[in-house]
């Protein structure tokens, strides 16, 4: 068995966070909504269109998703058994900010919005071409 997972009372896989198919299942999704490579989201993080959106709680200056972004690049470049129940919390964080707010998609040309611009800060780009 891969580290960290341990068999139950049943005999069902479980990892250190929890059932092992659905830790499978959060990375998959996670996988699917981050469209943007880490150094394309690293360079991203980096310009002013990226600091100018989303909301700056917590008293930092720095908005919840743009924090977020950074911590997505980390997530990327970790192996999946290195992955901790904060970091697959944190992967289900962004799957359902991603799909909430594609849902939220505004009419016409989205280029230089301030949607496009929060969505990027957690990785997708509705504008990339799969």
């Amino acid at each position: 068995m891969a580290t960290g997972t341990k068999t139950n009372a049943n005999g069902s896989a479980r990892s250190r966070h929890g059932d092992a198919s659905e830790t499978r299942e959060v990375v998959r999704d996670f996988k699917k909504a981050v469209n943007m490579t880490p150094s394309r989201l690293v360079h991203w993080l980096e310009t002013d269109d990226s600091r100018a959106v989303g909301f700056k709680g917590g008293g930092t200056g720095e908005s919840v998703g743009h924090r977020s972004g950074r911590r997505i690049v980390r997530l990327l470049g970790k192996s999946h058994d290195d992955l901790t129940s904060g970091d697959i919390a944190h992967m289900r964080k962004v799957v359902g900010y991603v799909h909430r707010h594609m849902a939220q998609r505004p009419e016409g040309d989205v280029r230089d919005t301030a949607w496009r611009h929060s969505l990027m800060n957690w990785g997708h780009d509705p504008l990339h071409k799969a």
